[in-house]
């Protein structure tokens, strides 16, 4: 693990508490989502001890739970969902705690806290300078900051990270493309549904803003 990648981490960590994350499962509706996103995420994350040579082409959902939970309380999921991956991946912790805790950071910073920023700050330019429609909200905001967010993660994660044996950073910048689309997809289809169905899953979306008036 990268020493920035611990910095980034733990800095997110330290802003976002300073946001209180924990308010927002004041909330009844999300607790239970909120849940689910513990069980869910780091048996997902966790593919990627699975693929040859490491490779991180798992989907990340962290633009999701930006939608659903908010900022905040997503990089502190993120944290938590990264540390039981790490735990999966090694539960007796046969390398030991600092290389638990060192894989740990690292999932937690290429599969949440990174991707998920970027999310936010084109997610907060959408809400800035596009309209407030229904279609701008699932576009822009569930499918379209999800595939910036997981493809500028993915090439900052070619262009700083050690390629795999034998690949060739043309097919990795391919390969993280892929699954950025994947995310987007994956995202926009969930927040469409989420909005039609449960909208109070979603803290960042409001009938009041996004459906025009009649």
């Amino acid at each position: 693990m990268a020493v920035w990648e611990g910095l980034c981490v733990l800095g997110a960590a330290a802003v976002a508490l300073a946001f209180r994350p924990w308010a927002m499962l004041a909330r009844a509706p999300l607790r239970h989502p909120w849940l689910g996103a513990l069980v869910l995420l780091p048996w997902l994350w966790r593919t990627e001890s699975l693929l040859p040579g490491g490779l991180p082409l798992q989907l990340s959902l962290a633009s999701l739970l930006v939608l659903m939970f908010g900022w905040p309380l997503a990089v502190w999921t993120a944290l938590a969902a990264a540390a039981v991956a790490a735990w999966i991946g090694d539960p007796a912790w046969a390398s030991g705690p600092a290389a638990w805790a060192a894989q740990a950071l690292h999932l937690a910073a290429w599969n949440g806290v990174l991707p998920a920023s970027v999310a936010l700050i084109v997610g907060l330019a959408t809400r800035r300078w596009l309209p407030r429609h229904l279609m701008v909200y699932i576009l822009a905001r569930g499918f379209g900051a999800t595939l910036v967010a997981m493809s500028v993660t993915g090439a900052l994660w070619v262009a700083t990270q050690p390629a795999p044996p034998g690949s060739e950073t043309q097919l990795l910048l391919v390969g993280r493309w892929l699954i950025a689309w994947g995310d987007a997809f994956t995202t926009g289809m969930l927040s469409a549904i989420f909005v039609a169905y449960r909208p109070e899953w979603l803290a960042t979306y409001s009938d009041r803003r996004y459906l025009p008036p009649r």
